[in-house]
């Protein structure tokens, strides 16, 4: 997974920066992204995708990545922003904040099969990315565990919801607590099955006790 960037920097390029992001297909919570630049040896045993890395391991890599990054940087878009703008826009959004963060400036950046419009660099979208280099699988995990633990911080405020599980995910036990509870101010609005109508709000019109 080092291949690329060891051609990269054989062709003079020094600041090499991975952006990915995650949380793009979430009923609530933000989308989030990270940045990373790592070192001049960019090999890192156990970096692969995020999804192909066991939640159990998956922080102690991500600590071994923030050990051996030169800079790392998130970019953090919230369910408001998402929905104003639509997921895509603000996926893109994410990931342009996470470069800016960066205390580092990358003189190219690697992305997973996408282009950020407004960054002004060399940027180079991989097909499967997150799976051909390690700069795009590094900001992947770190983009993961960033958003993992802002979620289970949000279970403690809505627990009916299960966050701390389903990481905002449709999970058939967080869609039945939508039709159940209705939305929290995480949701996300514009997406399908979040704002159906409640059960409980049903049963209530039907026996003509609507809280209306």
């Amino acid at each position: 997974m080092s291949v690329i960037e060891r051609r990269l920097r054989d062709s003079g390029f020094r600041a090499i920066a991975g952006t990915d992001e995650v949380g793009r297909g979430c009923l609530a919570g933000p989308v989030v992204a990270a940045s990373v630049i790592l070192d001049d040896d960019p090999t890192l045993f156990g970096v692969n995708d995020s999804k192909q890395v066991d939640a159990c391991d998956r922080v102690s890599v991500c600590h071994l990545i923030l050990r051996r990054a030169r800079a790392v940087a998130i970019g953090v878009v919230e369910p408001q922003t998402i929905d104003r703008i639509n997921i895509l826009r603000a996926s893109k959004l994410a990931m342009h904040h996470a470069v800016e963060n960066l205390g580092v400036r990358p003189d190219v950046l690697l992305l997973d099969a996408v282009t950020v419009e407004g960054l002004e660099l060399p940027q180079i979208p991989l097909i499967e990315g997150d799976r051909r280099s390690v700069s795009i699988a590094a900001a992947s995990i770190v983009a993961k565990v960033y958003r993992d633990l802002l979620m289970e911080s949000y279970d403690e405020r809505y627990p009916v919801y299960d966050f701390k599980h389903n990481r905002g995910y449709a999970t058939e036990s967080h869609q039945a607590a939508l039709k159940v509870y209705g939305s929290s101010p995480i949701h996300r609005k514009s997406f399908e099955g979040v704002d159906e109508p409640m059960l409980l709000f049903g049963e209530q019109e039907e026996d003509g006790c609507s809280t209306r």
